[in-house]
């Protein structure tokens, strides 16, 4: 029950069903999922243990919030990590592999000329899962897919800002190159720089937010 009550809770923390910074009512919580408290605050713990929550002594438990000052501090980790990912693909992808990336890259494409935010988001997500696959390093996606699912509660959207979409696009088609042609260092380099790019645009957003309810 705590692993079915872990797995609905983090889904609703993704969904921003629940929202960061609120404050979990164990009680209604435990109500709505059919179970005692008991298998509820082990799901708790599984959740703060992957920094999904917070919970806080004599006071209560609370949706994890991500700061500016957060993805400052995950982005650079993230640009490297997910960058000697792209360096190992281009070193040792099998062709087998390189035609399921193009495929995702041509869904990149299509939801990019529909201007489809949403499912460009998650094409994107699907990328970057199967850039790890074909890496087939464990330590490398264990790592990233622990932040990644840090980075999930970020309010923001960076494709939301102008003009970002089609830059990522762009920063895909060259990636995209760089393992057609087998250049781990360009791979690397494109990568690393697409992570960093993502975050310029987080920044962006987040100044912008801050200036509206300033």
């Amino acid at each position: 029950m705590s692993q079915q009550a872990s797995d609905l809770l983090r889904e609703r923390i993704y969904k921003h069903a629940l929202t960061p910074g609120q404050r979990l009512d164990e009680a209604a919580l435990a109500e709505q999922l059919g179970i005692s408290r008991t298998p509820l605050r082990e799901a708790l713990k599984v959740l703060s243990a992957e920094g999904l929550v917070d919970l806080q002594p004599h006071k209560g438990c609370f949706v994890s919030e991500l700061t500016l000052r957060d993805l400052e501090e995950i982005f650079p980790i993230m640009a490297t990590l997910e960058g000697r990912v792209a360096h190992e693909v281009a070193s040792k992808r099998t062709p087998a592999q390189l035609k399921a990336l193009d495929a995702l890259h041509e869904k990149l494409e299509r939801h990019a000329a529909a201007s489809d935010v949403d499912r460009y988001y998650e094409a994107n997500y699907l990328f970057h899962d199967q850039m790890q696959e074909c890496a087939g390093n464990r330590w490398l996606q264990i790592v990233i897919g622990d932040l990644r699912k840090l980075l999930k509660l970020s309010r923001h959207h960076s494709l939301r800002l102008p003009g970002r979409l089609a830059a990522s696009l762009a920063e895909h088609r060259a990636l995209m190159q760089a393992l057609h042609r087998q250049d781990p260092n360009a791979a690397e380099r494109i990568m690393r720089e697409h992570l960093l790019a993502q975050l310029v645009a987080l920044r962006e957003l987040s100044l912008a937010v801050e200036a509206v309810h300033g």
